[in-house]
């Protein structure tokens, strides 16, 4: 495959589209975008949607737009959230493929050029590639339960998130019929697409650490929310709702199962913090499916 020239794409469309969302993420923005700039692959279009950003991101994104001008387009929007952000990406993207790329992770050189050859040489739809953890500026292995799997994922993917969006590429298509990014999470919207992807699609998975995954920095979102498994349950019961003629009885039987595990856990952490409401809330979704998951 031979990538285009800087200036070509106004010829035609790139074979790629990147979403890059941004919110606040000055001292790392630079070398997210330098990592993709400098893929060995170069058909594909940056799209920076900087997310209401009140530090200097939107001076480097407007700086890398003007040197780029063939390469990178560039949003700007009140703040919505990550969700809002990536579905602006994934509406003005132009590509056959999308790629998404976190504002505090980078990708090794050779990370599109692997994963788009396997995808066109095998007809995948979606992929995602391993990845290589920092935490506080040391390199981590995964946890066991982390562990990436691939093809038909959907059971793997209900207990936790096991897909990255840094390491994802998906066809287009594949949007069209799942829906974008749910607006209404403030986390775990990678969770809640996830499951509605993987419920149709294999998730293929390229053995090589081809993203550099960051974190243990306090802007991440997931700090901020003391059980992501309240919103898991939100992903887990609006896929019963939108798709129940979809699901089989073995896949109900999973979701039930997991929701009333996991609401038990959220009652159980907001009755130690004397958190009533959520304690009440969680406790009848708990019993409702507890008592209902076996006759699925």
């Amino acid at each position: 495959m031979r990538g285009y020239p800087q200036g070509n794409s106004t010829a035609r469309n790139p074979l790629i589209s990147i979403v890059l969302p941004v919110f606040n993420r000055e001292t790392r923005l630079i070398n997210t975008i330098e990592s993709v700039i400098q893929q060995s692959f170069q058909d594909f279009e940056l799209i920076i949607v900087d997310d209401g950003s009140n530090d200097s991101s939107v001076r480097i994104a407007e700086a890398y737009q003007k040197s780029y001008p063939q390469k990178i387009r560039y949003f700007i929007q009140k703040n919505r959230g990550v969700s809002s952000a990536r579905n602006v990406g994934i509406k003005r993207a132009r590509g056959v493929y999308l790629a998404f790329i976190d504002s505090d992770d980078l990708w090794i050189k050779s990370k599109l050029e692997k994963q788009v050859t396997k995808m066109r040489t095998l007809g995948w739809e979606v992929s995602q590639t391993e990845e290589q953890w920092v935490r506080n500026g040391k390199k981590v292995n995964a946890m066991k339960k982390h562990t990436k799997r691939s093809g038909r994922i959907f059971y793997d993917c209900l207990p936790l998130c096991l897909v990255s969006p840094s390491a994802v590429m998906i066809k287009r298509a594949v949007f069209e019929k799942i829906g974008q990014f749910d607006e209404k999470l403030l986390v775990t919207e990678d969770y809640d697409l996830w499951l509605r992807i993987s419920l149709h699609y294999p998730i293929y998975l390229i053995s090589e650490k081809l993203v550099v995954k960051y974190g243990g920095h306090s802007d991440q979102l997931s700090h901020k929310y003391s059980s992501m498994d309240v919103f898991r349950i939100y992903a887990m019961r609006k896929l019963l709702r939108i798709s129940w003629g979809q699901l089989d009885s073995l896949k109900k039987a999973a979701l039930y199962w997991w929701i009333k595990e996991k609401a038990n856990i959220v009652a159980t952490g907001a009755l130690k913090r004397r958190k009533w409401f959520v304690f009440l809330q969680h406790k009848m979704i708990f019993l409702w499916y507890n008592a209902s998951w076996q006759w699925l």
